[in-house]
């Protein structure tokens, strides 16, 4: 959901000691940075870190002490009233049980921020879990009653409630029971039900009188008795209609009549709170250690971020491209990881996050000086390229690895292959044909992938693989190991070793598993790695039992293997392809084809053998045939179904290109779809590229889509969308860029080194006199640097500007900022 002004944190659960320092939180969106797990002694025990709707489990074996280790990343609403910690007791046989939870209040986060803390466990009570806010209006009348004496009338309006929780994974069927309360008395009302909805409009009033021991005869001062107006209160309770179940108990809120002594007409949002406010005396739990840390952004209108954001997309055209913002930014913050995820996110927005990876790979290739380190470090470039794929590739690891993760996760197989690890009553050769069943399949979904590898990963590998033969001209397998140490290494490797992390599992997987995972993993990445597919690699091995194992994978076809997929998924299919490589085919099979030009009626559809390269697409009449007709990719200006009315059948698709359309049919909806993506990939770059097209044929004079009886008449629809497209669609540039510049402002004295450092430069010509302040920066032209540094530094200035004018706290009370508690 898009919301102004946008308030984003991480927190993370964690216990570091010295021998193991915390991990960097650097995911956007509820991802995770897998810790280690420490296994203390019998029973299972999980976290789960609940935030509104965002769980979280964390399983470890444990007896009292469970160490967890795992950092969190929140993507969080604007609203959130509570962030809470679940620990639950694992049941083997039944049902999981509530250990206790902390929970702690919004208000309450900045006090607690940045800093290890123990809270102690509270009760699980279904009363206590509470969210939402209600709006209340309250109001005093005088009215005069039978005998001529006056009493108050107290009008209570009860307009809405927002945001209460789901039940059972669906809205709610709320009412409200709005009750005044004293020492003697106690009238209660209710609403009625809302059906299927969290944020109920009840726009219902409710009256209630309050008598007096006495008669007024003075109207005009009437005031209500000092020792009533003590006494009585309001309370609100939110219910979940149970129908014929139990009702639901939701929040409820209280407001003592008092507040109406002032001013006889109040009316504000109150948010929710437990049963007695959720105070309730138990036992020891226990305690749990947390480092939470909040922060929060102020996203301010699109045009105050305008300066910052041109300057910051103009950083892939900088010389050098250390001298650009974005670099600059990565360099003041180079010991916060999540200081490259925002610019990630914009400049892939803008599309030009190719061409500013490119850059800043070829200055760490400069640096490179042995083949066999390329892209090793935790550079600016890896980094990047790290959370590139964590962004784009999601879906494809989804399509690529979760079935058979899946497997691998159900199928219970014992795997383990360490003679020191395994079990009393284990066979090693059974285990060890049950993980190289596993890794046979895990490795076949990868390599038999490249089709659905997202075009943008396709561009930075193919650059990443230019720019190393370009710097190692002479290491022939340097092509290979740049593109697989980010593709196997850094991406299957890691989803495979936690899938929970990447959403390809619901939860963290059990000891069993997750020690199968990682044998699988340790494999994979050396049979993804080219450097290391030569016999005289297997000594890097620590372990003798994968040194045995790994011997089995040793053969040509599984090295041809790694060879062909990343030929296709870092092959030259830009538009502007110079012809050097060797043509990678990247799809082939057996269709049927339209002939051209022909008639409706008689046999038009003939069967043929269509062939899809790097370069071109081309049709047989038999595999391994020539071919009757060839079109040069660059050619082509559209790929897209066909509707089945056409010529009435099913799974067809067309390729568009300047003369007539190419009509197909595949075998199944899954080719159809297969053969769609790929063409659509492999000419996404083409300059000639159509915005519409039509779904159907021209025929007998006419197009039977729109009836246009032109047959060079634009299309009708609009052609699909690319995968780019559609992620642009996710990005809230106002958003990253407030986030940017909070970096900035942050590290701002970093910035002033900097700064300082370019003068130093420039004016002595010489060796830096502070050079330990200065030596992180990479600044290899200081005039250049400076100059932008300094254009930072008066954006800065401007955007706080901004900030300072439009400063300030929302009324109390307000649906910005609601009443918490009880008021008087």
């Amino acid at each position: 959901t898009q919301m102004t002004p946008v308030r984003a944190g991480w927190y993370s659960c964690l216990a570091p000691s010295p021998s193991r320092p915390a991990l960097p939180s650097h995911l956007y969106a509820g991802q995770s940075v897998l810790g280690d797990l420490a296994i203390t002694a019998l029973g299972y025990i999980y976290l789960k870190i609940a935030f509104c709707s965002s769980l979280k489990r964390l399983p470890v074996w444990l007896f009292f002490s469970p160490f967890y280790g795992e950092d969190f990343y929140f993507e969080i609403p604007r609203p959130f009233q509570c962030l809470s910690f679940y620990v639950f007791a694992k049941g083997v046989f039944q049902r999981d049980l509530p250990v206790g939870k902390v929970s702690i209040r919004k208000e309450e986060l900045c006090k607690f921020s940045g800093k290890e803390h123990w809270f102690g466990l509270q009760p699980v009570d279904p009363n206590s879990e509470v969210q939402g806010k209600v709006h209340l209006e309250m109001r005093l009348n005088e009215l005069i009653i039978e005998n001529g004496s006056m009493c108050q009338q107290l009008l209570v309006r009860i307009i809405e409630c927002q945001g209460l929780p789901l039940i059972s994974g669906q809205n709610c069927d709320p009412y409200a029971t709005v009750s005044l309360v004293g020492p003697a008395r106690f009238d209660q009302k209710k609403t009625k039900v809302k059906k299927k909805t969290s944020d109920p409009q009840f726009e219902e009033t409710f009256y209630f009188e309050v008598t007096r021991p006495n008669s007024y005869t003075k109207k005009s001062h009437f005031q209500v008795e000092e020792e009533d107006i003590e006494k009585l209160e309001i309370k609100v309770d939110l219910w979940n209609n149970g129908n014929l179940a139990q009702d639901v108990f939701l929040g409820e809120t209280r407001v003592s009549v008092k507040i109406l002594r002032n001013d006889h007409i109040h009316r504000a949002w109150y948010l929710l709170q437990p049963k007695g406010n959720g105070k309730s005396k138990t036992d020891d739990l226990g305690s749990l250690r947390l480092n939470v840390t909040y922060t929060e952004d102020n996203v301010l209108p699109s045009a105050c971020y305008t300066p910052l954001c041109t300057l910051l997309l103009k950083s892939p055209d900088i010389k050098p491209i250390s001298a650009s913002a974005a670099h600059i930014l990565g360099d003041i913050c180079r010991e916060r990881y999540e200081a490259v995820l925002p610019v990630v996110r914009l400049l892939l927005h803008h599309s030009r996050l190719v061409s500013f990876v490119s850059a800043i790979a070829a200055l760490e290739l400069e640096n490179t000086q042995e083949a066999n380190t390329i892209f090793r470090g935790n550079s600016l470039a890896t980094r990047c390229i790290d959370d590139m794929m964590k962004i784009v590739g999601r879906s494809y690891l989804t399509v690529t690895l979760k079935p058979v993760l899946d497997e691998i996760c159900e199928s219970n197989k014992t795997c383990e292959i360490d003679p020191i690890k395994l079990k009393e009553g284990d066979n090693v050769e059974v285990n060890k044909e049950n993980l190289q069943g596993y890794v046979q399949k895990v490795f076949s979904s990868i390599t038999q992938s490249s089709s659905s590898c997202p075009p943008l990963m396709c561009d930075v590998f193919r650059s990443l693989r230019q720019l190393a033969s370009k710097r190692f001209p002479d290491d022939p397998h340097v092509q290979y190991s740049a593109v697989s140490s980010f593709v196997f290494l850094r991406f299957f490797a890691v989803a495979v070793l936690s899938p929970h992390t990447f959403q390809l599992r619901p939860h963290h997987p059990d000891l069993e598993v997750s020690r199968t995972l990682t044998l699988i993993s340790k494999t994979i990445q050396t049979l993804g790695s080219w450097g290391s597919l030569s016999k005289n690699k297997l000594s890097s091995f620590k372990e003798s039992y994968m040194y045995d194992f790994f011997k089995s994978f040793q053969e040509d076809k599984c090295i041809g293997k790694v060879k062909k997929f990343l030929d296709e998924i870092s092959s030259n299919i830009s538009k502007e392809s110079s012809g050097v490589e060797d043509s990678v085919v990247l799809k082939e099979g057996e269709v049927q084809k339209r002939a051209q030009g022909r008639k409706r009626i008689g046999k038009n559809f003939k069967k043929r053998w269509l062939r899809v390269t790097n370069r071109e697409l081309s049709y047989h009449k038999h595999r391994g045939k020539e071919a009757l007709c060839i079109m040069p990719v660059k050619n082509i200006q559209a790929v897209e179904k066909l509707d089945e009315s056409a010529f009435n059948r099913k799974n067809m698709f067309q390729v568009l290109h300047s003369e007539k359309p190419l009509y197909v049919q595949a075998g199944n909806c899954v080719e159809a779809s297969e053969w769609v993506e790929v063409l659509s990939q492999v000419s996404r770059c083409n300059p000639d590229r159509l915005g519409t097209f039509h779904p159907s044929a021209y025929l007998a004079g006419a197009w039977l889509c729109c009836r246009s009886l032109s047959d060079s008449q634009p299309g009708c629809k609009p052609c699909t969308p690319t995968l780019l497209a559609n992620l642009q669609l996710d990005i809230d540039c106002d958003r990253e860029t407030e986030r940017i510049f909070s970096l900035f402002t942050s590290s701002y004295s970093k910035l002033q080194k900097m700064e300082d450092a370019c003068a130093s430069i420039a004016v002595y010509q010489g060796p830096l006199r502070e050079q330990d302040d200065y030596s992180l920066f990479t600044i290899q032209d200081s005039k250049e640097t400076f100059h932008t540094v300094r254009q930072i530094s008066h954006i800065l200035k401007e955007l706080q500007r901004e900030h300072d004018t439009r400063s300030g706290t929302a009324q109390y009370g307000s649906q910005e900022n609601p009443i918490v508690g009880k008021t008087s």
